[in-house]
């Protein structure tokens, strides 16, 4: 039970930091220890189905997908000023939250099922809108790295449409 409080207090510090300190589009935690977490823009994506967070980071000729968080929408209220829980499953088998970690040259890195953490979007939102918010999760066994890590962030940008095309 003192670990659960104690869990609770550290996400609830972090949810801080990455509204308060860390900048309009920034990224932090202690996957830091894993790949860096320099972004140089964010781009959100959004459609009926999903929200969609892509941190990328230019190095060079090269252009890292820091991390991708991608929540699936389904049974939540995405309204601004609304949280979302990012842990679980929208239904059996099918991850409410996935993230991934592409560096240039490298394969695709996915990171553990999110154990605790939650998004806010504080305006916008929708295709068109200038959307802002952030969010914050620690991350349970699993995937290929991060296991047991935590990541927060905080996002500011011209929602895009997520939809599929004609």
């Amino acid at each position: 039970m003192i670990w659960r409080r104690r869990s609770i207090a550290i996400l609830a510090v972090l949810v801080a930091l990455a509204a308060g300190c860390g900048g309009d589009n920034s990224l932090g935690g202690s996957v830091s220890e894993l790949f860096p977490l320099d972004v140089s823009r964010v781009e959100v994506r959004r459609n009926a189905e999903a929200v969609q967070v892509s941190y990328y980071n230019n190095r060079g000729a090269d252009i890292d997908l820091v991390a991708r968080v991608t929540v699936a929408l389904q049974g939540i209220d995405s309204r601004p000023g609304k949280k979302i829980d990012l842990s679980g499953e929208y239904q059996p088998g099918h991850l409410r939250t996935t993230v991934i970690h592409l560096a240039w040259g490298e394969p695709p890195r996915n990171l553990p099922p999110v154990k605790r953490g939650d998004m806010t979007i504080s305006s916008g939102g929708n295709p068109g809108e200038s959307t802002r918010g952030n969010f914050s999760m620690s991350f349970d066994q699993g995937g290929d790295i991060g296991a047991g890590r935590t990541l927060y962030g905080s996002f500011s940008s011209a929602a895009l449409d997520g939809g599929f095309g004609p």
